[in-house]
């Protein structure tokens, strides 16, 4: 009997497949296809995602960005939301992340930590905010990054050290700030660097423009730009083109030191520090000895003499002259 069972003819296998339901077979291979639908990679429930990774998480009044990020998200767009505040890791798992869209969220802060792990990111929107600062080492994990907005907020210095070092950075967008100055080295840690956008700050015409003029006769502007970038000269109402100054502007200015310089003051300060301290303690020290032997003078000549005894040395005005042994001691007594 076992072995007729093991002889009975199997239906074929088109045929099993047939009798499948469609909606199975729909299912399934929808979760085997590694990509070209819209199941082919988890995205956020909240969101709309597109075949090629693309997430589009717009006006939908989010407070915080949505979890649940997957490593095959390209481009995230999470503008015309309400997150105030990025914290840290907030894009963690989306490592892939190559475009990055926060505009007008009324953004507050951004934590330090925030971008880390896009490593991958090219452009990054953080137009139409409320920024007032960034903390050094903000952007210094997007080492890809090509292009970044911080247009439309509240900005009233930025430091080298909030952009970091951005080796592919090409594009930077710093209009309708409050931006009177660029801080020294800011520019010079983007080599790539060839876009750069100004106008609606306002600049103050002075010394402290020096770095962004020479830069902008390094790469012109387009004459739209340029025209619309202006500074003020304090005290004044009258506006001059940033493009305006040229180098002999600024020959009353105080040179600003050179890395060598920067590295012989940090060098020689110390060291001339502690000799000046040496100095100064042996001098100290022998004034100071000096000044010990000067009062013991002074003590030993000011010291009183010993009383003298009248019995062993008698007044001189009131003792009785020797007699002279040449008179008889009865004229010396009639004497």
């Amino acid at each position: 009997m076992q072995s007729s069972s093991w002889s009975r003819p199997r239906p074929p296998l088109l045929l099993l497949l047939s009798l499948s339901p469609w909606p199975v077979w729909a299912q399934v291979s929808a979760t085997a296809s590694p990509s070209g639908s819209p199941g082919a990679w988890d995205c956020p429930e909240v969101c709309t995602c597109e075949p090629g990774g693309l997430a589009t998480c717009s006006a939908l009044a989010l407070p915080a960005v949505p979890a649940g990020l997957s490593l095959r998200l390209r481009e995230l767009l999470l503008d015309h939301n309400h997150l105030r505040a990025l914290p840290p890791g907030a894009f963690a798992g989306a490592g892939a992340l190559q475009r990055l869209d926060l505009r007008e969220n009324g953004l507050h802060s951004v934590h330090v930590r925030a971008f880390w792990g896009l490593g991958a990111l090219q452009l990054l929107d953080l137009s139409a905010n409320q920024l007032e600062a960034l903390a050094p080492g903000t952007f210094a994990p997007l080492r890809a990054l090509r292009t970044l907005s911080l247009a439309g907020n509240r900005l009233a210095r930025l430091e080298p050290a909030a952009l970091g070092a951005l080796p592919l950075l090409r594009s930077l967008s710093l209009q309708d700030n409050a931006l009177a100055a660029l801080a020294p080295g800011l520019l010079a840690r983007l080599p790539a660097l060839d876009a750069l956008h100004l106008h609606g700050n306002p600049w103050a015409c002075g010394c402290a423009l020096r770095p962004l003029c020479a830069w902008l006769r390094r790469h012109p502007l387009p004459t739209s730009e340029a025209e619309a970038a202006l500074c003020v000269w304090p005290g004044r109402l009258t506006l001059s083109p940033l493009t305006a100054f040229p180098d002999a502007a600024f020959r009353h200015c105080a040179q600003p030191l050179a890395l060598r310089d920067l590295a012989v003051v940090y060098t020689l300060g110390p060291a001339s520090f502690l000799v000046s301290v040496a100095a100064c303690l042996a001098l100290g020290s022998v004034l100071t000895a000096c000044s010990a032997r000067r009062r013991r003078r002074a003590a030993a000549l000011r010291r009183p003499r010993r009383p003298r005894d009248p019995d062993s040395d008698p007044d001189p005005h009131c003792s009785v002259p020797p007699a002279d042994p040449g008179i008889p001691a009865a004229a010396a007594a009639r004497a």
